[in-house]
């Protein structure tokens, strides 16, 4: 019934990549999607024919991507029909060449074989040998159903390498019903806690990284809401923190929620934590801004410490480590209302030292900590779509699911309290940069009499295209920049992120650079407007 969000899409079964593990449960493909760089798990029932589905897939999809992707389709399947034509007629000639009837026996044998291995990406538990299944090609053409959205995947484990591209070409009759469409908003992670899992919003998920010697890296697929996983290590240190209902609905937990600090982050968090149904006790250092959540249902909190004191899970999101710690050490605040199981989870982007201390204070006193900072602005705190970056209590992050279901789209577990901190300064320093260069590139097209409006028309045809780089741009070329990332905060995430640099006598030059334009741009008066106004410190 949610087809109009994520239409079908042309994708074409392969081998899935080495160390990729395929999900428990139902039968699925490890699908390759045209015109794309994207990968997936789908399952079987989400997986229709291309032929009979295309012209009901062309009907639904009119951008320019999805027509890309069907020429991609019937490239492929030309080329595909050409291959099998020449390796038609060499089969012919070979078999011209074997008379016994025993021979052709082992020959059909072994190809059935050979098409079994090919025709689902299961790899055999236990060993790293690719051993697959054929499914039921049948019941995928008479399936009618609508298509379903949620999929299955698992942490990585080691396993055959993915085989060539012309290794993945089979027979043209194979061929039409290994290229698919198929439906993709988000992974379903099996759980790998011992408790029953809730229910759970279909599109959020949760990626929990234990830190290891090796970096974890991720790519994005198919929407923004789907991403795979791989560790370069051969541990599971990738799991399942939830899953996902059939009905798609987040069931709120009933712990009562404490929320602190309504600034453009948290007012948006609030009122999504509202709409799911939980209960929200709410604070503000100016009280005038929690009126509106008291009429959605909030209630109000005095001080810090009699939020933390009436709650079981106690929020807070402020605007840089002083206000992270006059909030917990202050006078009335939250370390006043900790006592024994009492929850705090900072969601503050601080740097990994401040963090520290933080929890540190809060479980002397018996209280139990999480950092939980988020990447994002305030429209994707609004729509609830935030990335969560978590670290701490693993029991806590677990007693959260449903509040960073509510708030955002993802959320990831990256072990000891500090890694997320470092983690978001390292995300903000690659994203302050970036506006920094946007606005250069901008002025210097002006200055030397080029249209702005055409650099942004280049870029966004390029590899650069981006969400990102589209909104910053029309702030720029339209002069708004009202805040959806306060400047002042953008350039405090990057004085912390070459401090978190020097800390480790790792450079940062382009970081120190763009910060330098966000001082001018600070004494230019641009710091409570959005970080697109940078701009404003190259104009002469």
């Amino acid at each position: 019934g949610k087809l109009g969000r994520y239409p079908p899409w042309p994708g074409k079964i392969v081998n899935p990549p080495k160390d990729l593990k395929k999900p428990r449960g139902k039968k699925c493909f490890f699908v390759k999607f045209f015109g794309t760089e994207d990968h997936a798990w789908i399952k079987v029932e989400q997986l229709k024919p291309y032929h009979p589905h295309k012209e009901e897939m062309i009907k639904i999809n009119k951008g320019k991507r999805f027509q890309q992707a069907v020429d991609a389709v019937e490239e492929f399947l030309r080329k595909t029909k050409v291959k099998d034509q020449a390796s038609s007629y060499n089969s012919n000639e070979e078999k011209n060449r074997r008379n016994s009837s025993e021979e052709r026996g082992k020959q059909s044998a072994g190809e059935e074989k050979r098409k079994a291995s090919l025709s689902e990406g299961k790899l055999k538990k236990g060993t790293g040998e690719g051993k697959k299944r054929v499914s039921s090609v049948s019941s995928e053409r008479g399936s009618k159903s609508p298509l379903k959205r949620a999929q299955d995947q698992s942490p990585r484990k080691r396993g055959r390498p993915p085989k060539d591209e012309k290794d993945l070409t089979i027979p043209e009759s194979s061929t039409v019903k290994r290229v698919m469409t198929g439906t993709v908003a988000g992974f379903k992670w099996p759980p790998s806690v011992s408790e029953p899992v809730k229910d759970s919003d279909p599109h959020f998920h949760h990626f929990l990284l234990s830190q290891t010697e090796k970096p974890a890296v991720c790519y994005q697929a198919i929407t923004k809401k789907l991403k795979v996983c791989e560790e370069e290590t051969g541990s599971t240190s990738i799991q399942a923190a939830d899953s996902t209902a059939v009905n798609g609905s987040i069931t709120p937990t009933d712990k009562k929620i404490g929320f602190l600090g309504l600034g453009l982050m948290g007012s948006g968090i609030v009122s999504n934590l509202l709409k799911m149904g939980h209960t929200v006790t709410v604070w503000n250092r100016t009280a005038e801004k929690c009126d509106l959540f008291i009429q959605e249902g909030a209630r109000l909190g005095r001080t810090p410490a009699e939020v933390v004191s009436t709650c079981d899970i106690t929020f807070a999101c402020v605007s840089d480590p002083k206000a992270a710690k006059d909030l917990v050490l202050g006078p009335s605040g939250v370390l006043q209302g900790i006592r024994p199981g009492k929850c705090y989870v900072d969601m503050s982007t601080v740097d990994a030292d401040t963090v520290t201390e933080l929890a540190q204070v809060i479980v002397s006193r018996g209280g139990r900590f999480l950092e939980a900072p988020v990447s994002g602005n305030q429209q994707l705190s609004n729509d609830g779509m935030l990335v969560i970056l978590a670290a701490g209590d693993r029991g806590l992050y677990e007693d959260c699911s449903s509040c960073f279901q509510a708030m955002g789209k993802t959320s990831f577990f990256l072990g000891e309290v500090g890694n997320a901190a470092k983690m978001m300064l390292i995300v903000n320093m690659v994203q302050g940069s970036f506006m920094a260069t946007i606005a250069e590139g901008l002025t210097l097209a002006q200055v030397t009499g080029q249209s702005q409006q055409t650099l942004l028309d280049i870029l966004n045809q390029g590899q650069l295209a981006s969400i990102f780089l589209d909104q910053k741009c029309q702030n720029i070329l339209q002069g708004n920049f009202k805040p959806d990332f306060y400047l002042k905060y953008i350039q405090k995430d990057l004085r912390l992120a070459i401090a978190l640099g020097d800390s480790v006598n790792h450079p940062t030059p382009m970081a120190a650079a763009a910060n330098e334009v966000y001082k001018r741009a600070k004494a230019l008066d641009q710091s409570d407007n959005d970080m697109s106004a940078v701009y404003r410190a190259y104009i002469h």
